[in-house]
């Protein structure tokens, strides 16, 4: 048989496909970044205050008559004596938190600030048994002199035992502790929200910072009333005021300074209270404060008065029953002679009082942002 003839493999040819020459990419020049001169900074800075000065509120104009409809702003609140039993409303209904804060405020303030010395008290106690003695004839009724105790404690600064700069600085951070930790109890329960002190104690420190700070504006412009103290001292020594003319020159002095002062403070205040949201700078706080009190000043110092009288209420009803409680059980007693009870209530009643002022003004800082909500 023949074989067959085997076939080839054929390859196939495929056109080549024109080769496209790449193009060399070219190097690319990286753009310098021009710095830009003081004046564009400027600029810039111009543009960015007028901006801020857009959000703020303007009740009036410079050279243009203010009419009462042109800067009168509403404000539903509850009156000031509901304003005074709210706060206490909201202290006795987180006793407990509040309970355990005392308590280590106390404690703080014993160790690091110092406890007022029981021989001081005796002392005062002593003067005013002399004084009844030789000017009153001892007839001073007991509650007269309890009252004339808890004052001349009071205003002799005898509510620490330790007045040294150390002293000093531990009260400011044991007063800025206490602002924060109430506002931080206040503001969860308000929401809502079940906490425990350590909660408050840990977490309400976030913002002493900027605490620290708006405190720290606060007192420079407080310069004002350390100025009319200076000059009251100094016109009080110098028999200035002695002279009916120099002393209307002196109230006209002391009158526009204290008016600068509470115009600045009535803000301040507030964004003592505002600054202690998370996230909140102390410069921003001011401008809100400042915002929420524009209109509303004159009500805000009238709140502020109440207060004084409310705090003052208090203290009689209680430290005065104490202080005479005090006396009988170491007249009957001689064992109890050298126990500090009164210290310990004084300064009881300064942490209490914290307490109180802090809620005080949180609820009417929340009241204001609610109506401003509505």
């Amino acid at each position: 048989m023949a074989k067959r003839p085997s076939k080839k493999p054929v390859k196939k040819v495929l056109a080549k496909k024109p080769e496209v020459k790449k193009e060399a990419k070219k190097p690319e020049v990286k753009k310098q970044e021009t710095k830009k001169s003081f004046k564009a900074r400027f600029a810039d800075f111009r543009a960015a205050r007028k901006e801020a000065k857009k959000s703020r509120v303007k009740l009036h104009k410079s050279f243009r008559r203010s009419y009462r409809e042109d800067y009168r702003r509403d404000l539903e609140v509850p009156g000031m004596l509901a304003h005074a039993f709210a706060a206490l409303k909201a202290i006795f209904k987180n006793w407990k938190l509040f309970l355990g804060l005392l308590i280590i405020t106390i404690v703080l303030n014993v160790f690091l600030v110092g406890l007022m010395n029981e021989e001081t008290y005796r002392q005062f106690q002593e003067v005013l048994d002399q004084t009844n003695a030789e000017f009153a004839g001892g007839k001073i009724s007991n509650v007269l002199k309890a009252t004339l105790l808890m004052i001349s404690t009071i205003t002799t600064g005898g509510l620490s035992g330790d007045s040294s700069e150390s002293a000093t600085v531990f009260a400011v951070l044991i007063f800025l502790m206490v602002w924060l930790c109430t506002i931080y109890i206040l503001r969860h329960r308000f929401a809502g929200h079940v906490i425990k002190l350590r909660d408050a104690l840990y977490n309400s420190m976030t913002p002493l910072i900027s605490t620290l700070a708006v405190f720290v504006i606060i007192l420079f412009q407080c310069i004002p009333l350390f100025i009319l103290l200076i000059v009251y001292s100094t016109a009080v020594a110098t028999d200035f005021l002695a002279t009916p003319f120099y002393a209307l020159v002196f109230f006209i002095f002391a009158m526009a300074m204290v008016l600068l002062s509470g115009y600045l403070l009535s803000s301040s205040v507030i964004a003592f209270v505002a600054v202690s949201a998370p996230g909140l700078y102390p410069l921003r706080a001011i401008n809100t404060a400042s915002n929420l009190m524009a209109g509303r000043r004159v009500r805000f110092i009238l709140r502020l008065v109440f207060l004084f009288f409310a705090l003052l209420f208090m203290w009689v009803i209680v430290v005065i029953p104490l202080i005479l409680l005090d006396l009988w059980l170491k007249a009957s007693f001689e064992a109890l002679a050298g126990f500090p009870f009164i210290p310990i209530v004084l300064l009881t009643m300064t942490c209490f009082t914290m307490f109180y002022i802090t809620t005080y003004l949180y609820l009417y800082y929340r009241w204001m942002l609610n109506y401003d909500e509505k």
